[in-house]
């Protein structure tokens, strides 16, 4: 069986999965929160619900948030009008948009990212798609190897409706094909478009508005490979660890239904709460290896889930202020665009310190951790290290 071995030792990288080159993308149309709850109640009819009018502008007022990009224009809901109400038959018409659109909008990320790569893109190997909408088949990762025109054996992996954890699933995986597939190449897309889960206001479903007000439409890109050929790649973080759990008396605090209405979202007052119960003893296991206890030591790349759930990170490690500048400013430029979140708020990270003359990608810290948390309720973790900056590039 020693022969065995060796072949097997032989497909194996020698390093680190990498982050090689981020590239991120949104739609032309945006929508700036402090209008949304005007805009919301004009197109879908219901000016005349005061109450709920009036809930979204403080749900709006108090989310951090100040503008998004979103792929629905007014057109396309005047066009379709089943859209605009609570429970209309609507599915096929949002389906005939996403499974086009998804792909489109990831395909704008990944070139990007391919650009800043530097390599030709037949020299990718795999490719991971992730979204929570656009459901179809072949699916969205077919489709972008069409648009990109990658090659026909590129190994692809289709990950739909995982929601806001998706961005760390999506990179927990790249980081066991490129350590384990010597060579490998791995492009990682996520795109989100909110088309799917759009609808009027409810009476009784009032979970609906704080998923109206706070999600956001974009895609983004990142290439991850192993033993990087420096004369070419330029190594951003590096992925050292990666882990997935769910949380403890969790179930049903956040869930997503696909139905002929579309996707109903639904969201228990509870997430924050039980996001800060466990993230204390998730990150401890995680770091623990590493025999590091200080979390201000850190870099954070955490999802923008919304206010209360950073908040309530802050206070239970104690996090001094600035430590989730890069995660709050997503949510305030972007909104919460599910799995394609955090790897926005990596480009934030790595971008900020070039500007400020940092020496390392993760704002001049070596060690940094992604938290990505969503329906399940499931967190994905990361340790990362960040890669020495070239301030030249």
């Amino acid at each position: 069986m020693e022969y065995l071995e060796k072949i097997r030792e032989a497909q194996r990288a020698r390093g680190p999965a990498t982050i090689l080159a981020i590239g991120t993308a949104t739609p032309s149309n945006c929508i700036y929160q402090a209008d949304f709850a005007d805009y919301f109640f004009q197109v879908t009819k219901s000016d005349h619900m005061t109450q709920l009018k009036t809930k979204l502008k403080r749900i709006c007022d108090n989310s951090m948030i100040r503008k998004r990009y979103i792929h629905l224009t007014e057109e396309f809901l005047q066009e379709h009008p089943n859209i605009l109400t609570y429970k209309e038959s609507s599915l096929d018409a949002r389906q005939d948009m996403l499974v086009e659109e998804v792909p489109k909008l990831g395909e704008k990320a990944a070139s990007k990212a391919i650009k800043e790569w530097g390599r030709p893109k037949s020299e990718i190997t795999h490719l991971i798609f992730c979204s929570t909408s656009g459901v179809d088949m072949p699916g969205a990762d077919y489709q972008l190897v069409k648009l990109l025109g990658l090659k026909p054996s590129t190994k692809r992996f289709m990950l739909y409706n995982l929601g806001c954890y998706g961005g760390g699933t999506v990179l927990r995986l790249a980081k066991d094909l490129a350590e384990n597939n010597s060579g490998a190449r791995v492009l990682v897309v996520c795109t989100e478009i909110t088309a799917v889960a759009f609808r009027g206001p409810s009476e009784t479903h009032l979970d609906s508005l704080v998923g109206q007000a706070i999600f956001g439409d974009g895609a983004s890109a990142v290439i991850v490979g192993s033993n990087p050929d420096t004369c070419i790649e330029r190594p951003l973080f590096y992925l050292v660890l990666a882990c997935e759990t769910i949380l403890p008396n969790s179930e049903g605090a956040i869930e997503g239904h696909l139905r002929e209405v579309g996707l109903t979202f639904h969201l228990n007052e509870n997430v924050p709460l039980l996001i800060g119960e466990n993230i204390a003893k998730n990150i401890e296991e995680a770091f623990r290896p590493l025999g590091i206890t200080d979390w201000n030591s850190l870099f954070w790349i955490t999802h923008p889930g919304g206010p209360a759930i950073l908040r309530q990170i802050e206070v239970t490690l104690g996090l001094n202020p600035d430590k989730l500048r890069a995660t709050k400013h997503v949510l305030s430029e972007y909104g919460n665009m599910s799995s394609a979140s955090v790897i926005f708020v990596l480009d934030e990270m790595r971008k900020r310190s070039a500007e400020e003359g940092k020496a390392t990608t993760g704002g001049g810290l070596k060690w940094g951790v992604l938290h990505g948390f969503g329906p399940g309720l499931t967190m994905e973790t990361i340790v990362l290290h960040s890669a020495t900056m070239d301030i030249d590039n």
